[in-house]
């Protein structure tokens, strides 16, 4: 019961800001253009902020076990060159394509990571994490537009996708803060506070925004993508990933880590993306939803069987 309540208490409040926004859409207090700006906004400004005050205030000191680091790199790495090789055979719309890759790939590792591992290990024992995200995250970003450049609505072009991936607000913010971080230069206080403000609007307005833009009228026309995605997402990658890591010998942190980065519903940044870049924003969206929602399920029968295996 514990471990269901852990994963609901992290799971339900996503959903909640979700609903909200979706009900004052529905109430028409905004409209389509006020979405659509508010959604540009929080992949310009506010997410960025986001991702830099995460990998800013990463500290790599203390003990770490660096096979984690190369197993979560590895992992990603292959996750999405796997993905890179079955999703156009299994999907016929490049529109889709990009957004599947991505949906399934990506996890909302910033905000299931530090949330789980604090949950399990408490607010000081979250380093390891805290670290992954700082590399996990810009990886994510990165294949992520790599993913909706290649299967984007126009032509692609290598200097295009290089271009979409140095000029995308998120691996610019993932840049500066890895650098910040590897300097160990510290902010002016007042600016750190401003930064911090600032980043807890993202998740909250990327939420908000993503309710705003769902619509149930669309599910219909991609339930067999929605199937694909939420299986491969929150039961395939984590049965593999999971498997190899309790193989490779991970226990305790380093395992609950890896587990919420191949577990964790879809990233909620994904759905700003797609929309910024030309994909199926609504099939993105919906596997955001769905996603989330069913997470309250997956994610409480991993934490259950691996703590039940005394693995974590």
């Amino acid at each position: 019961m514990e471990n269901l309540l852990l994963s609901f208490h992290v799971v339900m409040p996503l959903c909640l800001i979700m609903a909200l926004g979706y009900g004052i859409r529905q109430l028409g207090w905004i409209d389509d253009k006020s979405v659509r700006t508010i959604n540009n906004l929080a992949f310009r400004v506010f997410i960025p902020i986001l991702i830099f005050y995460n990998v800013y205030n990463t500290r790599l000191d203390g003990d770490f076990q660096w096979e984690v680091f190369v197993f979560a790199v590895v992992g990603v790495l292959a996750l999405f060159g796997i993905l890179f090789l079955i999703i156009p055979r299994i999907e016929p719309e490049n529109a889709k394509r990009g957004v599947l890759i991505q949906g399934i790939g990506r996890s909302n590792f910033v905000l299931f990571g530090l949330s789980v591992a604090e949950a399990l290990y408490g607010a000081g024992n979250s380093g390891v994490t805290a670290l992954l995200v700082a590399v996990v995250v810009p990886m994510f970003n990165v294949l992520s537009v790599v993913a909706l450049e290649v299967y984007g609505t126009e032509a692609t072009h290598p200097k295009k996708i290089i271009k979409g991936i140095l000029t995308n607000p998120l691996i610019i913010a993932s840049i500066l803060g890895i650098l910040v971080m590897a300097v160990r230069l510290k902010l002016p206080s007042f600016v750190e506070t401003t930064v911090s403000d600032l980043s807890k609007i993202a998740t909250p307005l990327a939420l908000f925004v993503l309710g705003a833009s769902f619509s149930f009228s669309k599910v219909g026309g991609n339930l067999r993508q929605l199937l694909i995605g939420v299986t491969g997402k929150l039961v395939i990658n984590p049965l593999i990933f999971l498997t190899a890591g309790v193989l490779c010998g991970f226990r305790d942190i380093e395992l609950a880590s890896l587990m919420v980065i191949f577990a964790a519903p879809t990233a909620v940044n994904s759905f700003t993306m797609a929309q910024q870049m030309g994909g199926d924003a609504d099939l993105a969206g919906q596997l955001v939803v769905f996603t989330s929602v069913f997470a309250v399920i997956t994610m409480f029968m991993w934490i259950f069987v691996t703590k039940q295996m005394g693995w974590i």
